[in-house]
């Protein structure tokens, strides 16, 4: 349908913001060699915005989440920053 059509193209466009934001980042940087812990932050912070969910899925490999307390501490901490 039309109105899913454009749901679609809305993401796509949001997706491609969110990519081309942490390349110009990236290339702010000046650097040659990026470290992964540089790119994983950058990332973090444009899914913290973009996509609660794939924020804390992202998350929790980059921080290597053991249990499943980890996860509740880190959705309990984005609960405190909303306050």
């Amino acid at each position: 349908t039309l109105s899913s059509s454009s749901a679609a193209s809305d993401v796509y466009k949001r997706q491609e913001k969110f990519i081309s934001k942490i390349v110009r980042n990236l290339e702010g940087l000046g650097e040659s060699e990026i470290p992964t812990p540089t790119i994983g932050k950058f990332i973090m912070e444009g899914l913290s915005t973009l996509d609660k969910v794939a924020y804390v899925r992202f998350a929790s490999v980059y921080k290597n989440f053991k249990e499943a307390k980890d996860f509740e501490q880190f959705v309990g901490n984005l609960d405190d920053k909303k306050s």
